[in-house]
């Protein structure tokens, strides 16, 4: 058996393994901890692009959520405009029509009215009346001469055209019985005529 003889610094094995030894005092005492690796600079901008997206998301989403209130209140303040336009609609149309009721009262108000001073009133009256249509664009139809036409007119009877005084053409408003009206260009109510025929 040979004596055990001391390692000698200048063994090459003896040396790697102090290189070893001395590199694992250089480390925190964990296993591996030289090898690990610091945060790539790719990994570093894909980080940012992240931050970077979520806060748009989240201005997106705040935009989105201030959409939907606004859209809500648009909806609302309609449907509340609609209710009083159905509930005040004739308010114009009321308040031109006081004034014919005041001049109504007033003639019935006369204590020893004449014929004339009648007249007069019902006169007075009448343009108060046609004035508030006029304003509140209710037009009267008086077809009188006209070409009949079935969408404003109503016919009752049918006159031979020779007969009218002057001369219509045939299908054409020999009299008018009762004067239609419209309304915003819509028939309110149609005209009661006497037409010609061939």
């Amino acid at each position: 058996m040979h004596p055990e003889h001391p390692e000698r610094p200048d063994d090459p094995q003896s040396a790697a393994g102090a290189s070893s030894a001395a590199a694992g005092d250089a480390t925190d005492g964990r296993p591996g901890a030289a090898g690990a690796e610091q945060p790539s600079a790719e990994q570093a901008g894909l980080a940012e692009q992240l931050a970077q997206a979520q806060a748009k998301a989240a201005e997106h989403y705040e935009h989105y959520v201030r959409a939907v209130a606004e859209a809500d209140n648009i909806r609302r303040r309609a449907q509340e405009d609609v209710a009083k336009a159905h509930k005040y609609g004739i308010e114009s149309f009321a308040e031109s029509l006081l004034p014919v009721r005041d001049s109504l009262e007033m003639a019935l108000a006369a204590p020893s009215p004449t014929i004339e001073n009648l007249k007069e009133g019902v006169d007075a009256t009448l343009r108060l009346l046609a004035s508030a249509f006029e304003k509140n664009r209710l037009l009267e139809i008086d077809p009188r001469g006209e070409k009949f036409d079935p969408n404003q007119h109503q016919a009752i009877s049918m006159v031979p055209a020779a007969s009218v005084q002057p001369a219509l053409p045939p299908n054409h408003v020999a009299q008018v019985l009762q004067k239609g009206y419209l309304i915003n260009d819509r028939v309110l109510r149609p005209a009661l005529v006497i037409v010609t025929q061939g």
